[in-house]
């Protein structure tokens, strides 16, 4: 009887995810932040295009805990996904940034890009503040805005 509850114990353990991955630091949050860019706006009479450098900056608002980005993947105005910027997970200690920079010269996302962030962390945690600045330049004017990302979440009827 003993065996049979001990296995039974280990087979609930490993389908929900309870037990040595847990306690080993698994996230226990996660979630997915949609960040608007533009790697060019029209200006004028729309034939007239600015191109844009972007800065993705992802902060980590906790004050004590890591926060794991998992995913960071680039997309252009037709949802097509251009490239992953991130290669492996990185951990991102209290308070601390990290940041992507795509030049004025790769105008790939055109004026509908945008950024997927994935991120996670262990128990309650502050969200990661996620947001670009784009700065470019024409005519001897300059250019610049920002965006604030959004979290992905599921709308219900």
């Amino acid at each position: 009887m003993l065996r049979r509850s001990l296995l039974a114990a280990v087979v609930f353990a490993t389908v929900t995810g309870c037990g040595a991955a847990a306690r080993a630091g698994e996230p226990e949050v996660a979630g997915e932040t949609y960040v608007p860019v533009h790697s060019s706006v029209m200006a004028g009479d729309g034939r007239t295009r600015i191109d844009l450098a972007v800065t993705l900056s992802i902060h980590n608002a906790s004050e004590t805990k890591t926060v794991e980005v998992r995913r960071i993947d680039y997309y252009d105005g037709a949802g097509r996904r251009i490239e992953s910027r991130l290669a492996a997970p990185t951990r991102l200690a209290p308070f601390a940034t990290l940041e992507i920079f795509i030049p004025k010269s790769d105008v790939r996302g055109g004026t509908g890009a945008n950024f997927v962030v994935g991120w996670a962390g262990e128990g309650a945690i502050a969200e990661p503040v996620i947001e670009a600045v784009m700065i470019g330049d024409f005519a001897n004017q300059s250019y610049s805005f920002v965006s604030t990302g959004r979290r992905i979440e599921l709308v219900r009827p």
